[in-house]
Formats: structure tokens, sequence, C-alpha cells
């Protein structure tokens, strides 16, 4: 032990990425905010509340504005710094937005309540990364940059360092390394993040995932490497495809230099609360035992969770299930030939759909989805790797495009918020509501639809009825 206490800082994830790894995000707002207090008084860095997939499952499972979830718990927690997650360019959406969108979303996001705002982008090219980077520091927000953690020959220590560099000259306030499929194993974890720290003087964060089974040690291993900062989870929604236990961590540090001195006793009174809700969802179906397992295949594979439920389902609709491995053993195949990208959304859906439909159409490539062509002619950003160039040659073709994009792809889009804004005029009641309708025009206009309908006390079974259907 050194003579220095560094006690490792730790992210909350309970409100955000622990209910989207196991409950498909749907935790209700008026499920967090009795608990709000007594979370508040752990001395948490900061509780990951906000953004991912909770915006899109607020507006369209929940029925409720996601705006407003974000301004309660704002009001809940004083004491604590609010963390949401950015897909960069593509914000909290599927496909890149113009710069004047993302610079407004991430200026109502701060205004909102938001304090540290993590940015990813799923090919780790950080030209998708600039302009929500710049936002934040205009608007005296964290930046963090999540670099979207994955395996194979173009991941060298000096891709993890010389990426790190450029993060950080970017204007970046910190580096989170994303580990979305419990890739990262504790030796590895070591090695990297001392790369890391060799490259850069930016705090590191490490955020992981319970899936292969090995997270809890990682954590361990990181931190005595100098990891800064980790995500966890309190205990009933955590492990399986969610984050370590909280509880667990702060226990494994206790008496260490690294002790982030919680309180046990309010930790176990936090978990108390969620107990009974876990016990909810395992009971109406919403929590599988599936995803509460180990699945050592993620390490094999390199499949995130959440992208083999897709798979499964889409399996299902095409009545192919038992096909499920020859796809499982496609995948890495795809990943190669899209120039071995990370998988996590959107190019994790994209790989897993394409390969599915090679499996299922037994030819390779037969039908290639438009999300695939326009990822292999660089319209989502530069690959790590060269993509194969005969299907990147089909994808031209069918595009009618002769040469990929090389530039950043959100060059090419007109500024938009000002046709946002004609287009939902009629339903608008707060700024935010043009954002909400910008990412997901059609689900923010059903909403929007039910909230006047709310006002005017008209029939509301179409939210009875959405926050009962459980799609992937």
């Amino acid at each position: 032990m050194s003579d220095v206490k560094k006690p490792v800082k730790i992210t909350e994830t309970v409100l955000r990425d622990a209910h989207q790894s196991l409950i498909a995000t749907r935790m209700t707002t008026e499920q967090m905010l009795p608990i709000i207090d007594k979370m508040d008084k752990v001395g948490y860095h900061s509780v990951e509340c906000w953004g991912g997939a909770t915006f899109d499952s607020c507006l369209r499972f929940l029925k409720e504005d996601p705006w407003e979830r974000l301004r309660k718990l704002r009001d809940g927690f004083k004491n604590t710094k609010l963390q949401m997650l950015f897909r960069g360019q593509n914000i909290l959406g599927y496909s890149p937005y113009s710069d004047d969108v993302v610079e407004y979303f991430v200026q109502k996001s701060i205004a909102n309540g938001i304090d540290i705002i993590r940015i990813f982008d799923c090919l780790n090219d950080i030209r998708n990364l600039e302009a929500a980077v710049k936002a934040a520091n205009k608007e005296k927000g964290h930046a963090q940059v999540a670099l979207s953690y994955t395996l194979g020959e173009a991941y060298t220590m000096d891709y993890w360092k010389n990426i790190a560099k450029n993060i950080e000259e970017m204007g970046a306030d910190s580096i989170c390394i994303k580990d979305m499929a419990g890739l990262l194993v504790p030796n590895a974890a070591t090695e990297l993040v001392q790369a890391l720290k060799a490259g850069t003087k930016l705090p590191i964060q490490l955020h992981t995932h319970y899936t292969s089974g090995v997270a809890s040690m990682t954590y361990m291993k990181a931190v005595e490497a100098g990891c800064d900062i980790i995500d966890t989870a309190m205990s009933p929604l955590a492990m399986g495809t969610s984050q370590p236990a909280t509880e667990v961590m702060a226990k494994a540090f206790e008496g260490t230099d690294y002790d982030p001195g919680f309180d046990q006793n309010l930790l176990a009174e936090i978990a108390d609360y969620f107990r009974p809700l876990r016990e909810e969802w395992l009971e109406s179906g919403l929590l599988s035992p599936k995803v509460m397992g180990v699945n050592i295949k993620t390490l094999l594979y390199q499949v995130p969770g959440g992208m083999l439920s897709n798979m499964v389902s889409q399996l299902k609709e095409m009545k192919a299930e038992d096909k499920y491995n020859e796809v499982l053993e496609e995948i890495p195949r795809v990943r190669k030939d899209f120039g071995e990208i990370p998988l996590v959304t959107p190019s994790s859906q994209i790989v897993g759909t394409q390969a599915v439909l090679n499996v299922v159409m037994g030819e390779r490539y037969k039908t290639l989805t438009k999300e695939s062509k326009d990822l292999l002619v660089g319209k989502y950003g530069k690959t790590t790797l060269p993509v194969n160039e005969e299907i990147q040659k089909k994808a031209l073709d069918s595009l009618g495009m002769k040469e990929p994009i090389t530039y950043r792809p959100a060059d090419d889009l007109e500024p938009s918020l000002e046709r946002f804004e004609k287009e939902m005029a009629q339903y608008k009641q707060q700024d935010e509501d043009v954002l909400s309708y910008a990412l997901f025009p059609q689900v923010a206009t059903e909403f929007f639809k039910y909230r006047d309908a709310q006002k005017t006390g008209v029939d509301t079974t179409l939210a009875d009825s959405a926050s009962k259907t459980y799609p992937v």
C-alpha cells in the first residue's frame, strides 16, 4: 500500500444503465423519486440517470416527458452530480443530426440539470464527438468522452494511448472506457488503464457489464492501476447484463487506500427500496432470469447482451430460431468485413441484423440493409480498419455513389432545427419539445397527442397499454 490514499469514486447507474440493461429501460419516474433523498446522501461521484435509451423509452412506452423526469431528478438530488449518456452526433437517436440540433440538445440538457455528459461514438471516430464536446464546453458542462472498448488486431495499446491524447486535445474533461459487452478482463484492464494514463492527464473512468462474469475483478485491477472512477449499480439491479453491485465494490475497497467511504447501512436501505420493485419486474416477466446469469459466449463472440436479445427476437419473427448458433458465428465475420468496428448502438444492431440476414437468406450479403450500406460507404464515419472492398462496391453501386465518404458525415447535414420547429409548432408546450420531436418524430407526436388528451380528460388507455408492452 502506498502512503497516499486515493479513494475510488463511484458513479451509480441504477436509474439509467442498470434498468436499461435488465428491464428494457422501463423504470418510471414515480418509481425513482421516493429513494432520491437517500441516494443523495451516499457521496456518489455522480448518478447516471438520463440519456441512452431512457429518452425513447419515456416517450414511447411510459408516456412520460423525459425533460420533466430530468427536472424532477435535479430537484431531488441537491448534492450529487447528474450524468447522462450521449451518442455523439446521433444524440440519443440512431442516425446523425445536424450540428445545430446537437448543440441545442446539449444546451437544454445542461440547463435542465445535467452536470456530466458522457459522449461516445460507435466507431470511435472522434470527428463525430467534436460538436457535442464543444457544446458542453460552451455551456460549462463536464464533457466526458467514452471510448467504445473492443478487441481485435487494430486495438493495440498504442491505438488507445493515441486516441486518449486526441481526446484531451479536443477539450474533453475526462475519459471513460466504455466496455459495453463485458470484454475487458482483469489483466487487460491493468494494461489499458496504464496505457491511457501514459497518454493523458485526464481522469479515467471505467464502465463495464457483468455479462461475462469478470467485471468485479476487472474493477479491482483497474482501480489498482490508477482508474479514478467506476460505474456500479445497487444490488437488486446489478450483475447479469448490468454492472457490478455498488455495495459489493464499496465493501471490497473498504479499509484500503481506495476506500470510497460509503455507509453500508445507508446502501442497505437503498437496496431494500429497489428489492420489491425487482420482485414485481420478475413476476411480470419484465425482468428475465436469462439476463441475470453469466454468458461466457460474450468473450467468444463479443456480442453485448442487448444485441443478443435483439437477435433472438429477429430469429423468432423469421421462424428461424434453430439458426441461433450459426448467427453467433457469423457476427464476428460480418464485424471483420465492416472494418472490425466496436459493437455498440447503433453498430451492434447493424452488424447483428446483417448477420441474421446472411444466415437466414443462405447467401452472405445477398441483401444489404440500408444501415449496412450507409456504414460501408462512410455515412456513419471512419471504421477502425478498411471495410471489405467487394461488399463496399456493392453498397456504393446500390446507392448510386462512386466513392465512399471520407469527411465527417455531419458536414453533409444542413441546419435543421428551424424546420423541426415549424413541423411541430402546433404541439409545442416547452422549448424542449422540438428536441423530442427532432429525435423521434412519430413517437414524440404520439406522446404530444396523448399529453393534450390528458389535459382535456380524453380516454388514456393508450398509455396504459403502452406501458404494459415490453418489446426489446
